[in-house]
Parts: C-alpha cells; structure tokens; sequence
C-alpha cells in the first residue's frame, strides 16, 4: 500500500508524525519503506536518527534520482545505521525499516514526462517489495504533490491501494489551511481529477490527522485556572464546529496525536523506553500512534464519509 503524507503548512507534524507510524508498523512485522520527498526540505533522516548516512549520501538521494542524475536513489536500513540507542537494537519479530532520504542540496522541480517515469517506476518497485510505503510530500500546493497524483493517474498503477494522509494542527489556521489543500480550487481533488482521477475514489482515499492537539481533560492542563480552562473547552468547541463545516471534522479523520513534548522538542521517533523506562513521553501518545498506525491498512476507517 501507498500512503502519501501531505500538509498545507510546514511545522504540522506531517514528518515527525508519519515517521512514527512508519516505526510502528514495522515493529508490528511489516515491511516498511520511508521515501523523503519533501524536496525543497527533506528532514525524514533527522527524524530516524540517521545524520551520518544523510550526509554521506548527499547527492545521491531521490531528488537525484527522479531528475536523473543517479541511476538509482540511495536507501538506508534503518535498524542498522540509526545512532538512536534504542533504534540501534532490532525487536524481534519486526520487520524491514527502510529510509530513501532526500538530498541535501535539493530543491523543488517541476514534473518533466522522464521523472514522472522514473518516479511511477519507483513506487511500483517498493509497491510489490515492501508491505507499506510512506511518501513524505512537501508542504502545500508542491511540486511533489503535484508528481504524486500524476504518477498515481498513470494506467500501470491503476491496480494499486494508495491513499493519502493530510496533517495539520489543532488551530483555527491549520484546519481552513488543512481543508483547502484539499478541497480548493487547486487543491488535492481538482488536481487530480485533472490529471484523470476518479473524484469520488481520491476523496474516499483522503483522511486527516491532527497533530499536537491539547486534551483540555489532560493532566497536563490539570493546573489551569478555571478560566483559562473554561476557555480552552470554548475553543474545543469552536474548533470541531469549524472542522465539521470545512469537511475535516471527525468523520474524515483518521485519528489524532495529542500534544507531546518530546515530539515537539525532540522531533524525533518515540519508543517504548521513552514511555515505560525514562517516562518522558506520555503514554497516551504512544497508544495514539498505535491506533494511527494499525488503521492505515484498515478498511473500515477508509469507507466513504
């Protein structure tokens, strides 16, 4: 299954997030491949804990790749080349964790008939190779967004599952931002139904994920004043009334991740030392990202809103 990763705004969680579940899947046995195609920023190795290997392969990455500079892009086994302590020790029974980074010196590129090619001859490649490929977009109306639906149009890969993950966080800004990547005049829809989608497939393909979102009922907010808490429950309101109006309310998202500390400052993968050992990271978090991670591949959280 293809699942593309994409947000209107830079800083939603797309990255860190997406990453996370492409952890938790492999560590439930499935083979999983992580491609960087955020072009203009590309950060996914930063997030796996790979520093060293991004750099040694700075100019060979997929931007090299798709514009045809290399013949084939560089990949990285995750398990093996993490600096990540915990990472660095493979759980049994888990599956293939492989990172495509982005290159360094990249930079966003207008989709040309040769890398539109070599991109729909990647992603058929890993489709048939690994059990999960997740494609991290850059943010907004990109050039990448616009290569993913092309590619995805193309006839030989009218056979496969590929569906779409839209992240944005819990503000009033990301949610209209969230709900016009989407559903504006050139947002996700009309881009591909321009490029020869089927309207009523691609929306049923296309789910939202909110990110950082704060629990008013959380011990974190345990210590507000009555105020600021009466507040913060008026906002949530608001919040979910203007979700439901822009189609990005409960019935067109796949879940959410409440906010997390150690996913804000450390933007890096969570384990279960950070949760159970060191305690650092909450294990409501955990558990969201389990959730989120088990109802990609699961159908009835994809049936027609």
């Amino acid at each position: 299954m293809l699942i593309f990763a994409a947000s209107d705004k830079g800083g939603a969680g797309r990255t860190v997030t997406s990453a996370n579940l492409a952890y938790h899947r492999a560590l439930a046995g499935d083979d999983v491949c992580y491609l960087d195609f955020d072009f203009g920023s590309p950060t996914a190795a930063a997030v796996f804990d790979v520093d060293e290997a991004r750099r040694a392969t700075e100019d060979e990455g997929l931007h090299a790749y798709l514009i045809g500079e290399v013949s084939e892009p560089a990949w990285i086994d995750v398990w093996s080349e993490t600096e990540h302590r915990v990472l660095r020790f493979q759980p049994p029974g888990c599956g293939r964790l492989v990172l495509m980074p982005g290159d360094l010196s990249g930079g966003e590129f207008a989709t040309s008939p040769d890398n539109l090619r070599r991109c729909v001859d990647l992603l058929m490649k890993l489709y048939h190779e690994f059990d999960l490929v997740i494609v991290d977009l850059s943010a907004g109306r990109s050039y990448a967004v616009d290569m993913a639906l092309e590619a995805t149009a193309q006839p030989e890969m009218s056979g496969s599952t590929a569906r779409w993950l839209v992240f944005h966080r819990w503000t009033r800004k990301h949610v209209a931002a969230a709900a016009s990547l989407v559903y504006g005049k050139r947002g996700i829809i009309a881009g591909g139904v321009h490029r020869g989608h089927d309207e009523e497939a691609l929306r049923a393909a296309v789910r939202f994920v909110r990110a950082a979102v704060p629990d008013p009922e959380s011990r974190l907010w345990s210590q507000v004043s009555p105020t600021q808490s009466a507040w913060m429950r008026k906002t949530e309101e608001e919040l979910k009334q203007l979700a439901s109006s822009l189609n990005v309310g409960y019935s067109h998202s796949l879940g959410s991740v409440p906010l997390e500390p150690v996913l804000l400052w450390r933007e890096q993968l969570i384990t279960d030392e950070d949760v159970l050992d060191s305690q650092i990271a909450n294990q409501e978090t955990w558990q969201a990202l389990i959730q989120l991670a088990a109802r990609l591949t699961d159908d009835k959280c994809w049936e027609q809103a």
